[in-house]
């Protein structure tokens, strides 16, 4: 759910911090015959989001979403700005697709971060949340140290990407305090952990775009695999109380994205916060949806 744990701490998270989608009934016609129900057009939402640290702007982030059916595709960058950014040249960006089960099952991810003097790249193949191919480029140096990830540390995960997506748990509305209480096991391509969830509260929020409840989270860091557990930053966040998300309801959509996200770090408090929320429905090119009948024409 927040940033990938490969970002470093100069990149405004810590690293353990991240975290932060038919048939007709047409009798016996032939396959080539059948009309097809035309695909619904993607809901998409764009937010942007400021980045504070102890109190001090030093970034900007943008979160694009399309959801189609049961399909998603999950677009975030980060650029740090100011004087922090003119030091650090920080930035980063990261895409995730996959399918929408009672949590996101990604198939694909990838993310590049880059400082002035180093840079880091990600990439996962999966099927249905699960890892069958992962590259880290530089790899990780072997300290010797840090707790090895298993096979099975690599089933039934997501993307820190994917986790910023979150499908509603309850039936009813979607700030039912339930969709708060939730698991998410992340994986970054090198670490394993996971980001615990449970109610807080409910509030009503005032956005460019949005006027609504959230879901106030709180959030917990668990680390899994992949992490040095000697590490003083680990131990930090595997302690941190001080940890939230707030959720907001994308229109149209039984999903939330977060609209804040709160953690303390050693250096102070990071805050990400939604600026601007725009939610829209895109129709289908005339083009694209031909060719796309086309294909569904097919035996």
């Amino acid at each position: 759910m927040f940033a990938t744990p490969s970002i470093p701490v100069t990149s405004a998270c810590p690293r353990a911090a991240a975290a932060l989608c038919l048939l007709a009934a047409v009798g016996l016609a032939p396959a080539e015959a059948r009309p097809r129900a035309p695909r619904s057009a993607p809901a998409t939402v764009a937010v942007d989001y400021g980045v504070n640290l102890a109190g001090i702007p030093i970034g900007t982030a943008h979160l694009s979403g399309a959801i189609e059916g049961q399909r998603y595709r999950m677009d975030v960058s980060a650029t740090l700005t100011g004087l922090v950014g003119a030091i650090t040249g920080g930035m980063g960006s990261a895409r995730s697709s996959g399918l929408i089960g009672p949590g996101p099952q990604p198939n694909a991810f990838a993310i590049s971060t880059r400082t002035s003097n180093s840079g880091i790249a990600v990439r996962m193949a999966l099927a249905r949340g699960n890892v069958t191919q992962s590259e880290v480029t530089p790899p990780l140096v072997d300290m010797g140290d840090r707790v090895p990830v298993t096979a099975a540390n690599k089933r039934g995960v997501m993307d820190p990407a994917s986790a910023l997506l979150m499908p509603a748990r309850a039936q009813g509305d979607l700030t039912d305090p339930e969709n708060c209480n939730r698991t998410l096991p992340v994986f970054d391509g090198a670490t394993r952990f996971n980001v615990v969830l449970s109610y807080a509260e409910t509030r009503a929020v005032e956005k460019p775009g949005y006027s609504g409840p959230v879901l106030v989270c709180n959030a917990r860091y668990q680390a899994i695999a992949g992490h040095r557990p000697d590490r003083p930053g680990v131990r930090f966040m595997e302690e941190n109380r001080d940890m939230s998300v707030w959720l907001a309801p994308v229109e149209g959509t039984r999903v939330l994205l977060p609209m804040r996200i709160s953690v303390r770090t050693t250096i102070g408090t990071n805050i990400i916060e939604a600026t601007r929320w725009t939610r829209s429905a895109t129709a289908a090119a005339p083009a694209e949806t031909a060719a796309v009948a086309s294909l569904d024409a097919q035996p």
